[in-house]
């Protein structure tokens, strides 16, 4: 029973590991919520990219019909009346002002898109940093653990070194500054 006296690093071991798993757990859930911010923003901007391309079509459609309306003008331009004439005149601009507004509305949609990229390449660094961080901060429970079983000092240390990488890392995920 002597042996079984309790060294006092054994203590320290303890309040590092839980220090550890307190920090793994909380990377483990913020880095979930950064991977479904990043999946969510992709979504978006594929959704955006795919209305964009509608537009794009929508707009293409209408230049070849306004293109197809001014070549009519053209070509037929004597034989056809003046009441005609300006028919084809307002019909034409009003296919010109569909176009623009069609540019218009793509050059919004693609800003949007871009911003939601922006977001998902954000989100996707702070879960980089976040899902290392869990793994140093595991691999350091797992030591301390493997410290304790052996009571071998030398292990925890090891293990501290790992947890304390873990934790900038943790922060790092936060604050973005490595």
């Amino acid at each position: 029973m002597a042996d079984d006296t309790k060294e006092p690093w054994l203590n320290y071991l303890a309040l590092t590991t839980v220090i550890f798993a307190v920090c793994a757990t909380l990377a483990t859930f913020k880095g979930g919520g950064y991977s479904t911010r990043s999946v969510m923003s992709q979504s978006q901007a594929s959704d955006q990219w795919a209305f964009f391309q509608a537009k794009s079509i929508k707009s293409n459609l209408v230049q070849m019909q306004k293109e197809k309306m001014e070549l009519d003008l053209l070509a037929f331009r004597k034989d056809v009346p003046a009441l005609t004439t300006e028919a084809y005149k307002t019909r034409i601009g009003e296919y010109t002002k569909k176009i623009a507004g069609y540019e218009r509305e793509k050059t919004e949609i693609q800003t949007k898109a871009k911003q939601l990229e922006a977001a998902r390449d954000d989100a996707q660094i702070h879960s980089k940093s976040f899902g290392i961080a869990v793994i140093l901060l595991q691999i350091s429970i797992l030591l301390s653990s493997i410290a304790a079983l052996l009571k071998k000092k030398i292990i925890w240390l090891a293990g501290v070194a790992t947890g304390l990488v873990g934790i900038i890392l943790f922060l790092d995920g936060f604050l973005l500054f490595m």
